[in-house]
């Protein structure tokens, strides 16, 4: 065997030993005692925000957009509206006729002047063709691939940025778990339109999801933005708090050297402190052993938690049967599973105590939690979590509960896919 072979076959091995250690390594156990405070309490959000690591915002205006026909429609009107930058980035940017829509009034507005900045995430959209924002830029827009696929960059190549964020002018910001792609409208789809939840706020809070884009934008193109006009709501002093004003932040998850995320920290402190309810909404649902003994606990103490996921309509069916091995352990503890039936639910949400509202990008899986980058908004205030509480209602009507013996009787293929799933689950 010639010395050429030999440094083959060395380097197949080491590649297969780091593509185990990538697929089978264990995950970060975290433990977390409840913070001793009443959760509406000054204390808990001033701790939790030191945990976070984030700026707290007070005041400003939310408005809930429940359907795709709604938010697109007030993304569109934003960004007709903008008359100074216009940021975007997305996970999903599709070729589509609603992606043509939004491409139609980016190009008219950066021809008018408007400084208009996107940043797509390369294997989220890989779909779609880098020609297809030619027009864009030819009148003046910037459009940026997040990560895209070098051989420097490999080593990176699975953190990828799943953030959904729109901000016009620094003053009105768009979060939650939509792209721009067909998905979300019933006339663009043969299929029921996926149902998502995107926020629509203004105030200083719009602050910290531009300062979400920024990171990104830096890590795209090098460039650092930080022109007053793209932060027009700051200010040395803050805003007058109203006695009916809305507390929150901008929680920004990025995966450490570490494995630890802002995202993780986030949602294990507040499962942990929860006194009364927890409700959880996701697409894709695999809690680690860390989680699923938070969430036991939580019931232990008398917590009743209620977890909400898709049911046959899933666009990741291997994720999903991975999801539903674990259902059986968490049944067992007490906790209340749902499917819901229409079609793909895609929102993600978690309400802590009929208080506590965090809404964005993550997903409950590794994949958000230790791999991509993320971006929540973390809300404190009864009115406004009772309107997404009426959402979350709404959609357990249409749900299916599953029972521990319903559970049991699950298929033979099913099973085997589950099992299937496990090798790749701490990459989903």
């Amino acid at each position: 065997m010639s010395y050429f072979h030999l440094i083959a076959i060395a380097a197949l091995i080491l590649v297969g030993i780091l593509l185990v250690l990538v697929l089978a390594e264990p995950g970060l156990e975290y433990k977390v005692a409840p913070i001793p405070f009443e959760l509406d309490s000054h204390e808990f959000v001033g701790i939790l925000a030191s945990l976070v690591d984030v700026q707290i915002f007070r005041g400003g205006s939310f408005e809930v957009l429940s359907q795709g026909k709604d938010f697109y429609a007030a993304e569109l009107a934003a960004i007709e509206s903008a008359r100074y930058s216009i940021n975007i980035e997305a996970f999903l940017f599709w070729p589509s006729p609603i992606a043509r829509r939004f491409l139609d009034a980016l190009t008219r507005q950066a021809r008018a002047g408007v400084r208009i900045r996107i940043v797509i995430d390369a294997i989220g959209s890989i779909i779609t063709p880098d020609a297809f924002f030619r027009e864009l830029r030819a009148a003046g827009g910037s459009v940026v691939w997040y990560q895209p696929i070098r051989w420097y960059s490999l080593k990176r190549f699975n953190n990828r940025t799943h953030r959904e964020l729109i901000v016009v002018d620094g003053r009105v910001g768009f979060i939650g778990g939509a792209g721009i792609a067909d998905y979300w409208l019933a006339e663009e789809r043969r299929d029921p339109p996926w149902r998502d939840v995107v926020i629509r706020a203004t105030g200083d809070i719009v602050s910290g999801l531009q300062a979400s884009f920024v990171e990104n934008w830096l890590e795209s193109t090098g460039e650092v933005l930080s022109a007053p006009g793209d932060f027009p709501l700051c200010r040395a002093v803050p805003s007058v708090e109203a006695p009916d004003s809305v507390t929150g932040f901008v929680v920004n998850s990025s995966p450490s050297a570490g494995r630890s995320t802002r995202a993780r920290i986030l949602f294990q402190v507040l499962i942990s402190s929860a006194r009364q309810s927890i409700q959880i909404l996701s697409p894709y649902f695999l809690p680690d052993a860390s989680v699923r003994r938070e969430l036991a606990r939580a019931v232990a103490r008398g917590v009743r938690v209620t977890v909400l996921l898709p049911g046959e309509h899933n666009n990741h069916p291997i994720a999903r049967r991975a999801s539903r091995r674990r259902y059986g352990q968490l049944l067992a503890a007490g906790i209340e599973i749902y499917e819901y039936q229409p079609g793909m639910n895609h929102a993600k949400m978690l309400i802590v105590d009929s208080i506590w509202a965090v809404m964005g990008s993550t997903n409950f899986d590794n994949r958000s939690f230790g791999l991509n980058d993320e971006v929540n908004i973390v809300l404190i205030n009864r009115a406004l979590t009772a309107r997404l509480q009426q959402d979350f209602d709404g959609d357990l009507t249409l749900s299916e509960r599953v029972t521990l013996e319903s559970w049991s009787r699950r298929s033979f293929s099913e099973r085997v896919l589950a099992s299937a799933g496990i090798v790749l689950e701490r990459q989903q």
